[in-house]
């Protein structure tokens, strides 16, 4: 069974997340989606994010969402996982990606980085840029599933 992690904070999963993981399941058996618990500030818990994410893909068997608070690698290996998918939308990605990928190289040689790039049409769409707009009250149901949507409406109310 060929098998493959996804790793992020995905705060919140954008439309752009959920391409990279649909081209992934056109390639592996079983995606695992691990849900970073970060140590950078989210705006979704660790567990919200989960709940959002197995909402959206529901019962498909090829796709298990789990959390974790380790490094990408460490958690790679405990769920017995050899390739790490990362997605990529532009240049300036692509560096920081380069850099990550040749780090986890260095800590768990092992492991295989493959870059996933979601389509053009979602190729602009960040977390960051869906929860700035949400934050000005603007529109975000072009970047993000309308679960997301409403949690991001709800959660920003309350701050």
């Amino acid at each position: 069974m060929k098998k493959a992690l996804y790793g992020g904070t995905f705060d919140p999963i954008t439309f752009g997340h959920i391409d990279v993981i649909s081209r992934a399941i056109k390639i592996f058996d079983k995606v695992f989606i691990g849900v970073s618990k970060s140590s950078k500030k989210t705006l979704f818990t660790q567990k919200e994010r989960i709940y959002l994410i197995n909402h959206i893909f529901g019962n498909n068997h090829k796709i298990e969402v789990l959390g974790f608070s380790n490094l990408l690698v460490d958690f790679a290996n405990q769920i017995d996982v050899t390739t790490i998918i990362r997605g990529i939308r532009a240049v300036s990605d692509f560096d920081y990606e380069l850099q990550l990928t040749l780090t986890n190289r260095k800590l768990a040689p092992e492991l295989e980085t493959i870059f996933l790039m979601p389509s053009e049409k979602y190729i602009f769409i960040s977390s960051s840029l869906a929860k700035e707009i949400a934050s000005l009250g603007g529109d975000v149901s072009h970047l993000v599933p309308n679960i997301v949507a409403k949690a991001l409406n709800k959660k920003l109310r309350k701050t």
